[in-house]
């Protein structure tokens, strides 16, 4: 069995500050090794329940390189750094038997969710297909462009509850109980590995009952930006233009794989500032 398990971090047992996830801040190695333990916390799970898989740990914030190496469990392989292939998913193929996504958040404008957003400050919402997507919904639905289901899902309530709208049968762990932007209950973060490791054994078990998420056919897809300067340089993308509004804009895909390509580089581009 090969499995991928994408890491992010504002989702992570008792994160609720940026302060605990930007390398700038004070806080940032403490959200490190928060990060690091749930990842290993999964890593064990599913290492119980089948102790040959093969398992690949993509760390999926932010710079890609904030999970500890010297301290992952040493049982899995690590996918650090940018750019790579896929993004968040790097390592993902159709080999791939279950993906499991821990410590990820709400998407953009939902909530009350723990550091809510989609990608960055400046993508305020992405519908594909006319379904509004976050990074949860993105990503599942390139998992399930290559046949793979998104099994088990950890963060805080708003987070699991937007994985099952998507995903019903997925396993979620609602490690906090989101109060605000930054704000919320948290478990204490020993009882939420508990429940990671026993949660992740239960939906590689049952990932045969879990249907990928697909988005098939050809798609139109608008997203809505923050910045002027941001629509200005997307329009430069051939079948990118303007629509909606001052916020907005679209183009049609041939296929999802296409359109996940596309919206990864808008956000990119989201990065570039006026000179």
């Amino acid at each position: 069995m090969k499995l991928l398990i994408s890491v992010d971090m504002e989702g992570v047992s008792g994160i609720v500050h940026s302060s605990e996830t930007n390398p700038e801040r004070y806080d940032y190695q403490r959200g490190r090794e928060l990060m690091t333990a749930d990842a290993n916390a999964v890593i064990a799970g599913v290492l119980d329940a089948d102790p040959t898989a093969e398992v690949l740990v993509a760390d999926a914030h932010g710079t890609f390189r904030n999970l500890l190496p010297e301290q992952l469990d040493r049982r899995a392989r690590l996918v650090r750094g940018k750019p790579r292939s896929l993004n968040m998913l790097a390592g993902l193929d159709e080999e791939t038997d279950a993906a499991l996504f821990v410590g990820y958040h709400v998407r953009a404008g939902e909530g009350p969710g723990v550091l809510a957003h989609t990608m960055n400050g400046e993508i305020l919402d992405v519908r594909v297909a006319g379904r509004s997507l976050g990074e949860i919904g993105l990503n599942a639905a390139m998992a399930g462009h290559l046949g793979v289901p998104v099994v088990l899902l950890s963060g805080d309530d708003a987070a699991c509850a937007e994985l099952n709208d998507l995903v019903p049968a997925a396993v979620t762990v609602p490690v906090k109980e989101a109060l605000g932007m930054a704000a919320a209950v948290t478990l204490h973060p020993e009882e939420a590995r508990d429940r990671l490791r026993r949660a992740a054994a239960d939906a590689v078990t049952r990932r045969a009952e879990i249907q990928p998420l697909a988005l098939t056919g050809t798609l139109n897809v608008e997203v809505d930006l923050a910045s002027p300067h941001t629509i200005d340089l997307a329009t430069l993308v051939p079948g990118v233009s303007r629509t909606g509004g001052a916020r907005t804009v679209a183009f049609t895909s041939p296929d999802y794989a296409t359109a996940y390509r596309l919206i990864l580089l808008l956000a990119q581009l989201a990065r570039i500032k006026p000179t």
